[in-house]
């Protein structure tokens, strides 16, 4: 079996039980349920997702030596004594955490405190855990200082270090906080450096927008298909070979490069590199049975689509699974605590799991049997 190495952020996450609808105003006191503690950030969301999902996976991220430190080496080792092992402890250094305030009816809200986070570096990549991996991700540079400093030379180091391992590459880029440091980096500049040392890029449509038309911020859920595709094209030229666009409840859309970029990929390059090449697709979600939260619910798609690219699938599968593991994300209030096994999540897809309804309206874009919708720029469709 294939090994993943997910490196980057990670927290503390407390998520306080709110089962009915307030509004946050000064002075007012809200009384909420039993709180949930796990483990947040990409590292442990997409790392623990592809855990569950039968990867065997390292991780490597950073933590302080306080309390809330141990209690995050706490949950990893719960899951698998192997998850902690990898992890940097900093002496003095406070462990990041996150409040995650989710109110009926609305959209989540975090207070958030990078912590140790903001010092990672190229150097806290172990090599001995890069030796024999066959994908390294990465993610949420846009929390971590050190990672997008001087146009983001460690996040270049970081991708070249790996990149001499032989290893397919990810990135999931994180929002910025605009009023924060991180909101005044030009992170067009970051990923004209850094995709080309990246195989597969997975941000939301928001983070997309705002690195490349911060002017547009806010409007990314809704974009469309349209809209979309000179984005992805752009990232294609920076020289991603896969571009996948998260759209909240309105899926995934994807673009890919030519056949020799796919090719180029690395250790978890796809056999079967043409008919990766030169696709878009759009992957509706799937309808859950309950919503409980979308807590982690991009970092859990991508652990999806990774652990199919793992397997060995093709390229309207791994989608396919991205969006099933999302899914699942969505019917428990943590990150994990709702995802299944991949024969089960398999089974759940093989037994018929319908889309809710879901129509594009641009033109050249035609839906298959299956749900899967193809542009005009897909071309095993069209070709």
């Amino acid at each position: 079996m294939k090994r993943a190495v997910v490196g980057g952020h990670i927290c503390l996450d407390i998520i306080p039980d709110i089962d009915h609808p307030i509004e946050l105003i000064p002075g007012r006191l809200f009384e909420v349920g039993a709180p949930t503690i796990a483990t947040g950030g990409a590292v442990s969301n997409t790392g623990g997702a592809l855990h569950i999902l039968g990867i065997p996976t390292t991780l490597m991220g950073k933590v302080g030596d306080d309390s809330f430190g141990r209690s995050v080496l706490d949950v990893l080792a719960a899951r698998d004594s192997a998850l902690a092992a990898g992890m940097v402890v900093v002496p003095g250094v406070t462990t990041s955490y996150t409040v995650v305030v989710s109110i009926p009816g609305t959209d989540r809200m975090f207070l958030h405190c990078p912590g140790a986070n903001e010092s990672f570096v190229a150097a806290d990549l172990d090599s001995d855990g890069l030796e024999g991996a066959a994908l390294f991700h990465f993610g949420y540079p846009a929390f971590m200082a050190a990672t997008y400093a001087n146009d983001g030379d460690e996040l270049v180091a970081m991708y070249k270090k790996v990149k001499s391992f032989g290893l397919t590459t990810s990135l999931d880029m994180g929002m910025p906080d605009p009023s924060g440091a991180a909101g005044k980096v030009d992170w067009r500049r970051v990923l004209e450096r850094a995709l080309p040392l990246i195989d597969i890029f997975m941000p939301s449509a928001d983070e997309l927008l705002y690195a490349l038309e911060p002017r547009r911020f806010g409007e990314g859920d809704g974009l469309s298909p349209t809209e979309l595709a000179p984005l992805a094209q752009t990232l294609l030229d920076l020289g991603s070979a896969v571009v996948s666009i998260k759209m909240g409840s309105r899926g995934m859309y994807l673009r890919t490069g030519t056949e020799a970029r796919i090719a180029a990929m690395g250790a978890a390059a796809p056999a079967n590199a043409s008919a990766w090449a030169n696709r878009e697709l759009w992957f509706p979600v799937y309808q859950e049975d309950q919503f409980a939260g979308a807590t982690g619910a991009g970092d859990t798609t991508i652990a999806g689509f990774l652990a199919a690219l793992l397997q060995g699938e093709g390229v309207e599968d791994c989608g396919r699974m991205a969006n099933a593991v999302g899914s699942c994300n969505v019917e428990a209030p943590d990150a994990l605590g709702g995802l299944r096994s991949w024969k089960d999540t398999k089974a759940r897809l093989a037994a018929g799991w319908q889309h809710p309804p879901f129509e594009l309206d641009d033109e050249g874009w035609t839906c298959d049997p299956t749900g899967l919708w193809h542009g005009p720029a897909d071309g095993a469709a069209h070709g």
